[in-house]
């Protein structure tokens, strides 16, 4: 059996990346390494881990592209399903994530929005799929 398991993003401050997940969605901490150098919260069946960029360097000797605000995001997103993307999208970007795209219903009736989060992350906020 495979198991999509745990996505790590890797940021600059550990801490305060999962503080703002924290803050925006209500998660709860699982774990962070006495170093604060890796993290991860609980959001149910899949984890969210962060990994600060120092110990990301250490295991990626070749080097990688790092998330800012300051460039275009990565072609991937994280994406978080609720009922009011536009409340979701105004307690997000009180904690200091960057508006994208304001909520917008998409021709099959979901309503999508999307803002980046505090290290550059792109986030999709969306209601459940109907059908």
């Amino acid at each position: 059996m495979i198991k999509f398991g745990y996505t790590i993003l890797y940021v600059e401050d550990v801490e305060k990346s999962i503080e703002f997940y924290e803050n925006v969605f209500g998660f709860a901490r699982k774990f962070i390494s006495p170093d604060n150098d890796y993290g991860e919260l609980n959001t149910g069946e899949t984890t969210i881990s962060f990994a600060s960029k120092k110990l990301a360097s250490h295991n990626l000797s070749e080097g990688f592209i790092e998330s800012s605000l300051e460039d275009k995001p990565f072609a991937i997103e994280l994406g978080f399903i609720t009922e009011d993307v536009g409340d979701l999208v105004q307690k997000a970007t009180s904690f200091g994530a960057v508006l994208v795209t304001e909520p917008k219903k998409k021709p099959w009736g979901q309503v999508v929005a999307y803002v980046r989060d505090t290290d550059g992350f792109l986030l999709e906020f969306c209601t459940p799929m109907q059908g």
